[in-house]
């Protein structure tokens, strides 16, 4: 699959740069303090959605943009401290299942593979599985909006073992 791989970070900000940019707003750190509540309620908000760790896709290959539909699954923790995120999107007029692995895990590790597909009533459609270290992968899209649908993705750290995928799946969506 020849696609421009999209370049990600922890909610597009590094944590350094998010630190930065918190101790910039709210005075922190440098020994002038808050200036104003407001501006510490504006840090916090922004902060709040920079540390998600989540990637925000835009765009399966080949498809113009597409909507996350049902809840983000999390292979290997939770929303804190994942390895990865799989995600179901619908767009012309296709399902896609989506992978993405965290900055954090990938850095960390440095030698894994991933693979997705969508689960169209209990049976595995489009999979694909990407080369060593690819931190991001889409299903092929399916046919299948009118039929009960999930995301699956799955993580082999070869760190661990050379046999074994972690995996998750998204709720299911009819």
């Amino acid at each position: 699959m020849a696609h421009r791989p999209l370049r990600f970070r922890a909610g597009g900000v590094a944590v350094r740069d998010r630190q930065v940019i918190y101790r910039r707003i709210t005075g922190c750190g440098d020994g002038r303090g808050v200036r104003f509540v407001s501006v510490a309620a504006a840090a916090a908000f922004v902060l709040a959605g920079l540390s998600s760790g989540v990637a925000h896709a835009e765009s399966a290959p080949g498809c113009g943009s597409v909507t996350q539909i049902g809840k983000t699954a999390y292979i290997g923790g939770d929303s804190r401290d994942a390895k990865a995120s799989v995600k179901q999107f619908i767009g012309c007029g296709k399902n896609y299942a989506y992978i993405y692995v965290w900055d954090s895990f990938a850095r960390k590790v440095g030698d894994f593979q991933i693979s997705v597909a969508m689960d169209v009533e209990g049976e595995l459609k489009g999979q694909r599985t990407y080369p060593r270290n690819q931190q991001e992968g889409w299903s092929a899209g399916t046919d299948s909006l009118n039929r009960c649908t999930r995301a699956t993705g799955g993580l082999k750290d070869f760190v661990i073992s050379e046999d074994t995928w972690l995996t998750a799946e998204t709720d299911r969506r009819c």
